[in-house]
């Protein structure tokens, strides 16, 4: 079976206040839930727990050990090139 919430795997915030920003998932806390981070610095997403149901995979996927600090995220986006892509939004921010 192929797991698609997994260690490293990159992904889009569907629902809260982060809809649209993207991040990157650093332990699998259960069947429903996921610990992910942005870093904050990087796409403004803070690291804290995810309902699976509120995240949607993308393609990518880095090398990070379970449990990576944000420094150990940022290093391997870099590393995999991943940088320009994390910083563009999916969903365009309103315009007041």
């Amino acid at each position: 079976m192929v797991r698609v919430f997994d260690v490293g795997r990159v992904c889009v915030k569907i629902a809260g206040r982060e809809a649209g920003r993207k991040c990157v998932i650093v332990d699998i806390i259960d069947d429903n839930f996921v610990l992910v981070t942005g870093p904050k610095a990087l796409t403004g997403v803070k690291r804290r727990r995810a309902n699976v149901k509120h995240l949607e995979p993308t393609p990518y996927k880095i090398d990070i050990p379970r449990g990576a600090s944000d420094e150990e995220v940022v290093k391997a986006l870099e590393k995999a090139g991943l940088l320009a892509e994390m910083k563009k939004p999916v969903k365009p921010l309103l315009e007041v």
